[in-house]
């Protein structure tokens, strides 16, 4: 019998100090023991789930009540609601489109780093043999980065989910994914546009209230330097007014959107479409140097309610915050309010 199998598994593994479930297991039970065999490429996880025959997807996936055969069992449920939760978060995810770093910390409390040199000091001017070099001062920022704590209540009975397949409650679990990520991608964007207590409003390019041509594209362009700009974000009724202009209408273009749904590219800029975004404009960034994103853990559920009661009421949250971290790396074009 292999070592996977004779593993003893409980809720007490949830709760171990920064560290997930299949941390923990992985600690227990190493994938790198498994190297050469049948079950190299599988995580610890894994090999738990093919240890209770337990499957998660595909047209053969079993019922939701398989997880609760066993005790053991039942200790993986709350993984699998977490992992297909973060599988909804990265598909519908753009903020690794928008963000520059991403820092984890273990606690409540936490001040991103500063540093906003002066035109004179970007210069970075020739020093005479003897002189001082220029410096660059980094501090930290005044106030806490404001973390949010976003979720979902999964609210069911075991008894009305019990026989359904997994494979199609998995569908329902990556929706309160996709809710969370846009959530987070509204946070960010509040950020990057109205700043934060260290920061001020992101300089708006243009008249207020304009419609977005090609003219703008190029000033939102020339008013980042010496930021690139390679990321904009738009409402739905900006995105159709960048795409239905002349400039974007060439055939190879259209093709390419046709044919793949992908949308052009203005001026080499990464173009996301933001459906919640509630303004007229674009958000323009250097997205190497716009935003940090700070994570206070990952996807967390509650798995005392899901081990012991087996659903009913059962919290699935993230917990994130964002911070600026060079002001002039994002600017805003005919940015305004709809009415």
């Amino acid at each position: 019998m292999a070592f996977y199998e004779t593993l003893k598994l409980e809720k007490g593994m949830y709760s171990a100090p920064g560290k997930s479930f299949t941390q923990t297991l992985e600690e227990l039970d190493s994938s790198e023991n498994y190297r050469g065999t049948p079950l190299e490429g599988l995580d610890a996880y894994q090999r738990q789930l093919k240890r209770f025959q337990i499957h998660v997807s595909g047209p053969g996936s079993d019922p939701v009540e398989k997880f609760f055969q066993t005790s053991d069992s039942a200790a993986l449920f709350p993984e699998y609601v977490t992992r297909a939760v973060r599988q909804g978060m990265e598909q519908a995810d753009v903020l690794p489109n928008v963000v520059a770093t991403v820092t984890n910390i273990t606690g409540m409390d936490y001040r991103t780093l500063t540093s906003e040199p002066s035109d004179e000091d970007k210069a970075l001017k020739p020093v005479a043999e003897g002189a001082a070099i220029p410096q660059t001062t980094v501090t930290t920022k005044d106030h806490l980065v404001h973390l949010h704590k976003r979720g979902r209540l999964l609210v069911a009975s075991y008894e009305a989910l019990r026989f359904q397949k997994l494979d199609l409650f998995t569908v329902t679990l990556r929706q309160i994914g996709a809710y969370i990520a846009r959530a987070q991608l509204n946070d960010a964007i509040d950020v990057l546009v109205n700043g934060d207590e260290d920061s001020g409003a992101a300089t708006n390019i243009g008249t207020a209230g304009d419609e977005v041509d090609y003219t703008g594209l190029v000033s939102l362009w020339g008013g980042l330097a010496p930021y690139q700009l390679n990321t904009m974000m738009a409402s739905t009724a900006t995105m159709q007014q960048i795409l239905a202009l002349s400039e974007m209408c060439d055939a190879q273009a259209g093709l390419n959107f046709q044919g793949t749904g992908k949308m052009v590219t203005p001026l080499g800029a990464t173009l996301l479409h933001v459906p919640s975004l509630t303004a007229k404009g674009v958000i323009g960034l250097d997205k190497t140097c716009a935003l940090e994103m700070v994570q206070a853990g990952g996807v967390t559920t509650d798995y005392d309610k899901l081990i012991d009661r087996q659903l009913e009421r059962a919290a699935i949250s993230t917990i994130a915050g964002f911070a600026k971290i060079f002001d002039g790396a994002v600017k805003t074009l005919c940015y305004q309010e709809q009415e």
